[in-house]
Parts: structure tokens; sequence; C-alpha cells
């Protein structure tokens, strides 16, 4: 996940001797660090002074099984703007939020420039900007949506939503069996409803069975099911199955009242393809 990346990331860069900015003294002294559950990444509160100024970063296990990434903002450059006392990161992470909430309100070009711009303001933002393939996705560019979601995979070897989501991409480009042969492998997702979606999008199998296993599950899990049938379909190019399960997904429970991206995707997804009922 991004929240591994962003933690080695900043790690990566107490490796020399240097001087805190101002506002990063400010920032550690004020508590702002610490963990609640309306931070976007759960960084530890207690920071350790070690010779010739290092900072190490204690490490703390939380556990986020039961959520999806998709809740969370990056938000690793505004800890890095406040240590070194740069705008550019600050600038990134505003243009991301941006891209994020244009594209909920169904702006997906709007979105994508958004997010180009905070590539090119703090390039690392490219390794976790996940949302940027899912904009360049429903833009028809799958060549570059595909390449968008292998190196977020590249980075995080992790990500079943990743995997799948440039599987979606590359069968745009070169059909099923080709994406099959493509498909980039990933650890085990700690949730039932994706390890099921991620072997049905790998292997071949029947989006129906997926949604009935979970239909009388989690509101959460049922949503899922029904997302990731309704995109199956639709790389199979079986427009009334994805609409059928697209439209289920939009307008579940928990699409109407989460803040996930995913849900706010489904029902992009919806508009893009003029579906309303």
């Amino acid at each position: 996940m991004a929240l591994t990346r962003s933690s080695n990331l900043i790690h990566s860069s107490f490796n020399t001797p240097w001087t805190p900015h101002p506002s990063a003294t400010s920032l550690f002294s004020s508590g702002a660090l610490k963990y609640s559950h309306t931070t976007s990444i759960p960084f530890p509160s207690v920071i350790h002074n070690h010779h010739h100024h290092h900072l190490h970063l204690q490490q703390y296990n939380y556990n986020l099984a039961g959520f999806s990434r998709r809740l969370f903002l990056p938000s690793v450059s505004g800890l890095w703007d406040a240590i070194t006392g740069g705008n550019s990161p600050r600038d990134a992470a505003m243009a991301v939020r941006r891209g994020m909430m244009l594209f909920r309100q169904g702006d997906v070009a709007g979105s994508l420039v958004e997010f180009d711009r905070a590539i090119q303001l703090d390039p690392r933002q490219k390794a976790y900007l996940w949302q940027r393939g899912l904009s360049l996705y429903y833009l028809d560019r799958f060549d570059v949506g595909a390449e968008q979601f292998r190196f977020d995979v590249a980075q995080n070897p992790n990500d079943t939503e990743e995997s799948i989501w440039c599987f979606l991409c590359e069968a745009q480009l070169y059909g099923l069996d080709e994406a099959r042969k493509r498909f980039l492998e990933v650890g085990r997702d700690p949730r039932p409803v994706m390890r099921e979606a991620y072997k049905m999008f790998k292997d071949g199998g029947d989006p129906e069975q997926l949604v009935a296993a979970f239909s009388n599950g989690r509101d959460a899990d049922y949503f899922y099911a029904s997302l990731y049938a309704g995109l199956y379909y639709e790389a199979q190019k079986d427009s009334n199955g994805a609409k059928r399960h697209l439209l289920a997904a939009s307008q579940s429970p928990y699409a109407q009242r989460s803040d996930d991206y995913m849900a706010s995707l489904a029902k992009v997804h919806c508009a893009c393809r003029n579906w309303s009922s």
C-alpha cells in the first residue's frame, strides 16, 4: 500500500545530517502527527532524535485489514513539506485532492489535469497515484492507464485492485486472452471479496457467482462484488451485464453513504456510460 511506500520514502531521506525546518519543529511539538480516525496516514506521534539529528519513525502495527485503501488520501507530501520547508510537495498534494474532488463530481478530464499537475510538481506522487489510472481508463487512454497501474504495482506488489485495473485497461487494448497472459500477480488481499474477484480476473470465472457469494454479507462486500462483476462483464464486451451490476453497485446502501473513492467511481462509471436505470 501507499502507507508503506510513503514511510520508506521519508525514512530514506534521513541518511545525512540536516536541520529541521521550523514548521517541522512546530508540527512535531504540537502532536499534529498523532494518529486518529480522521488522519489520512497513521504516522506515529513519537519521534526519536539520534546522532547527527537522524530521525527514525517508531514502528507501529495498525490493523487496517477491514478498510479499503481507497479511504486514505495521499498525505505524505504534507509531512515532507513540513520537514523540508518546500512548497511543491504541498501544492502537489493539493492538486491530488482537487483531482479527486473533480472525479467525484464527474469531471474526469479535469481530474486528470490535476493529477498530471501533481506529478509535475512532485514526481514522487506517481508512485502511488492510482487515482490517475482510474481517470485514464474512463478517458479511454488505456495504454497510459495500464502503464500507471503497472508502475503502482511495481512499487506495491500487494495491491489487488491495481492488478485488476491493469487487466481492465489491457483487455481493452489486447483482448481478454492476451490481458490474462500479462496479468500482474500480487500478494494475498485481506478482504475475502477481493480475493475472489482477483481469482476471477486472473483465472476466469462467473461474475454471477461472485455476487451471489456476497449478496447476504456486509454492505461493503456486496458493493465490491457488484462493482467488479460489472467491470468483468465490461472486459468481456457484455454491456448488459456490466450495466446491471454497476447500477446495482452505484445504488447500493454502501455506495449511497460511504466516502470510499470507489463508491464514487461506480457512480461516475454509470454517468460516463449514460446509464441511469
